[in-house]
């Protein structure tokens, strides 16, 4: 979140080991989200609502500018339950004091609602809708149908749980970090969570703890019966739309009122062993943010690193034009950081190489590990390998392929893949 023009990145910490357990909320500040400032810990067990565990949850700005935090605890007989915490100090811009408010929890589980008491986590950034009540979803289940668990309250601080969640689908399994938000579809200006009209859609993202994927669909938030529809097509599981196909889960965006968008952030979490954690004193790490928008057919979203990051980029290393036949590889020279930002442009002459697409193959992610880097296509694979030792026996391959429509010869699909088989992360495990 953004207070008086200062980000605020609140994540889960371990303070006593590399390994998941004592999980604390940690906190760090920015003015430019690419320098960060840590603090101390914001919010940490200490009251029965949350004394085995304060977990994920979200920042709502209330009216007048006061943030709110919702997030989950771990009660003493490890039931999943909602709080809720305040700054203590408005006038401290890094809000490195917070306060938890003494009717904790504000929303449990109980024999009533029949909600499941493991599976009941992680509330998301609130919205008011135009009756004046806020809402919020949490992520649950009931067997293995996933639900969005909705919420109402007049107040912030009296919630009562909604006889239909948000949105639900069935062989989902748990829902986790869930994620529900305006964007537009006339512009590329981020929304306030509370915005709604005509030329408003909605974005449902989900983490699936079955599968550690996450999938997000776009479609239409029907505020007078407070449900969400999927638009036509959808496909809800983690073989639909995802943010990033590699490393990357539990994600939350956010609105920066500030310069009039919405970023996303996600967690990474990594390939590498306990033991290989534990080595190297740390586990998992946050992407690089990005900003999000409706693509123009408004089927799918787009995204791009945050202007700021342009500020870390030092000397420039520039390859001429070069012609790229068939299994030549040509070294980049100059670039000696362990992180590089890279715009590259392939120019195709001739389409007529490329291979049709088998109607069968539905699934990129699947078709990326047939098709690896070292599998020769008609046009294709062509691309980048980075990481990559001085022998070529270790690196990471970022390609793509391109294929003809298997109905329509002058259509064309293009299939942009990683290939980790010969990563050091991978190599070091088999």
């Amino acid at each position: 979140m953004i207070y008086k023009g200062i980000y605020h990145l609140f994540y889960q910490y371990n303070p006593k080991g590399v390994v998941w357990g004592n999980i604390v909320w940690a906190h760090s500040t920015s003015t430019d989200l690419v320098n960060w400032i840590p603090h101390e810990a914001a919010i940490y067990p200490s009251e029965p609502s949350d004394i085995n565990g304060c977990w994920s949850g979200s920042a709502t700005i209330l009216p007048g500018g006061k943030p709110a935090m919702l997030y989950t605890g771990i009660n003493p007989q490890n039931q999943q339950v909602q709080n809720l915490a305040f700054p203590k100090n408005l006038s401290d811009p890094f809000l490195r004091e917070w306060v938890k408010v003494p009717q904790n929890p504000l929303m449990a589980p109980t024999q009533a609602n029949q909600i499941n008491v493991s599976s009941f986590r992680d509330p998301t950034t609130a919205w008011l809708g135009p009756d004046k009540r806020w809402r919020l979803i949490i992520g649950s289940k009931r067997d293995q149908r996933g639900l969005a668990i909705l919420y109402r309250s007049k107040d912030f601080m009296h919630w009562t749980k909604a006889k239909h969640p948000l949105h639900s689908k069935e062989k989902n399994g748990m829902w986790e970090c869930p994620d529900f938000f305006p964007i537009s579809k006339t512009s590329s200006v981020g929304l306030d969570t509370s915005t709604y009209g005509p030329n408003v859609k909605h974005v449902l993202k989900i983490s699936l703890d079955n599968t550690r994927k996450e999938y997000y669909t776009i479609g239409t938030y029907n505020i007078s019966k407070d449900i969400y529809i999927p638009d036509k097509g959808s496909v809800e599981s983690d073989s639909g739309l995802r943010y990033d196909y590699g490393k990357f889960y539990a994600s939350k965006t956010f609105f920066d009122s500030a310069k009039n968008r919405r970023i996303l952030w996600g967690w990474i979490n990594e390939s590498s062993s306990v033991n290989g954690d534990v080595k190297k004193g740390w586990s998992g790490l946050q992407a690089i943010p990005r900003t999000i928008v409706l693509d123009k057919s408004g089927k799918q979203l787009v995204q791009w690193p945050i202007v700021e990051l342009e500020k870390l980029r030092t000397k420039e290393v520039k390859l001429p034009s070069t012609v790229l036949k068939g299994g030549s590889l040509h070294e980049v020279f100059g670039v000696t950081a362990a992180q590089a930002d890279v715009e590259v442009a392939f120019e195709i002459s001739d389409f007529k190489k490329a291979e049709v697409l088998d109607p069968s193959w539905t699934n990129p992610q699947i078709l990326c590990s047939k098709k690896g880097a070292s599998v020769k296509g008609g046009l294709g694979p062509f691309g980048l390998l980075t990481l990559a030792s001085k022998d070529l026996k270790e690196n990471t391959a970022v390609f793509y392929r391109i294929f003809k429509s298997h109905n329509n010869y002058k259509k064309y699909v293009v299939l942009m893949c990683s290939d980790q088989s010969r990563s050091l992360s991978l190599l070091a495990t088999l």
